[in-house]
């Protein structure tokens, strides 16, 4: 089993920077691919960034493509996003998820995820 424990969000202005973090328990942690997704009122939760086992591998949702970046610490056994240039259309619960790695996996899709955490909240005023 793997748990995960979203952390970081806050009420930020538009134009500010963010990062929120999520640690996962286990000794596997290096074999799990982990993502972000969030999910905003009224929508459906969305992808918005992946990375791979192999930390080369990182996918990005169009939304955020070189404002958000992805990244993983092994030995911490903790995920990271950093966010910058947030928007209002940010604004949103966000939720860590790990994938065991398989052959066929598409880091970028949310069935694919086998664990979650419970979100940490991003707010950004306009």
């Amino acid at each position: 089993q793997v748990q995960l424990v979203d952390s970081g969000g806050g009420l930020v202005q538009a134009g500010a920077s963010l990062r929120v973090s999520c640690v996962a328990s286990g000794r596997t942690f290096r074999s799990y691919s982990m993502g972000w997704f969030r999910q905003s009122p009224g929508k459906e939760r969305e992808f918005v960034a992946a990375i791979g086992w192999n930390d080369d591998n990182t996918v990005y949702a169009d939304s955020v493509k070189g404002r958000f970046t992805i990244s993983r610490d092994n030995i911490k056994n903790t995920v990271y996003l950093q966010m910058n240039s947030l928007k209002p259309e940010d604004t949103a619960v966000y939720y860590c998820a790990a994938a065991k790695t398989r052959y066929g996996l598409r880091i970028d899709e949310e069935v694919e995820y086998d664990y979650w955490g419970q979100g940490t909240q991003v707010t950004v005023s306009s």
